[in-house]
């Protein structure tokens, strides 16, 4: 098939309904005989959920699956920022006047991003990273650092893939599909984490009760069906791991860089 059959086919199902519907029949008890299936066809190691495969009610319940005690360990060091997900790196680097420059061929700006947030001017020459979950990934999202929440914002907005093909072939996807914005602070700055929902992702979910303060690696929310976190972090506060790059695989309590002294 050729390029724009694809897009048309994307434009076509990424309205909100067709997710809705997608993730109506994931959460439902008939879902639940494919969850075998679904394991293997993705790879899944189903020795690593927190229960029997068995005891997953549907396949939304599986996909948003814990894992079992300790087989995600937190960064020891307090001085470092920990990977907030599992992820494949698919954009890293400082942001340059308010833009996210050639992620996967398109630039963004932090304004866009952000959803026009007041708090854009703290991010306008910062440090970020795009992470990207696949269906085969622990879908849980943790905090990347201590601190405590400022704002959280919903976007509304469409459900483009974030894969290769919607990042590269869709028209800024990051910031045309619905976003859950968490505004973090720490003692040494702020850091924005954005939650970007994509195809067949009925919705992205905070934990409950969310609470006021995250310690490093507390649950912070979830997405039903894979999608993308962007980590934006303010001006002269973060310098990254030396050795991370495009398509490095990062595991959540992973090491991602340090806290610059202010």
């Amino acid at each position: 098939m050729s390029k724009p059959f694809f897009k048309l086919l994307t434009e076509l199902s990424s309205r909100k309904w067709v997710s809705q519907v997608t993730g109506a029949f994931a959460r439902s008890r008939a879902s639940r005989m494919f969850i075998p299936r679904f394991a293997q066809t993705y790879g899944i190691r189903i020795e690593d959920a927190e229960k029997h495969v068995k005891d997953y009610k549907s396949l939304n319940d599986f996909f948003t699956r814990r894992l079992k005690p300790g087989l995600r360990p937190i960064h020891e060091d307090e001085t470092r920022v920990v990977s907030p997900v599992d992820a494949m790196i698919t954009g890293i680097g400082d942001i340059k006047d308010g833009l996210i420059v050639n992620v996967k061929g398109q630039d963004y700006t932090i304004e866009e991003l952000l959803n026009r947030s007041p708090r854009t001017v703290n991010y306008k020459n910062g440090f970020y990273f795009v992470l990207y979950l696949s269906p085969t990934d622990y879908h849980r999202i943790h905090s990347p650092i201590t601190g405590d929440i400022l704002e959280k914002e919903h976007v509304l907005g469409k459900v483009y893939p974030v894969n290769e093909f919607g990042l590269r072939h869709m028209k800024r996807v990051l910031s045309r599909n619905e976003r859950l914005i968490t505004f973090i602070q720490h003692h040494t700055g702020e850091v924005a984490v954005v939650k970007v929902g994509a195809l067949n992702v009925s919705s992205i979910q905070y934990v409950k009760p969310l609470p006021k303060t995250l310690e490093r690696g507390q649950e912070l929310a979830y997405f039903e069906f894979g999608s993308t976190v962007v980590l934006l972090f303010e001006d002269d506060m973060f310098e990254p791991r030396p050795d991370l790059k495009l398509g490095s695989k990062v595991k959540m309590g992973e090491d991602l860089g340090r806290f610059l002294d202010k």
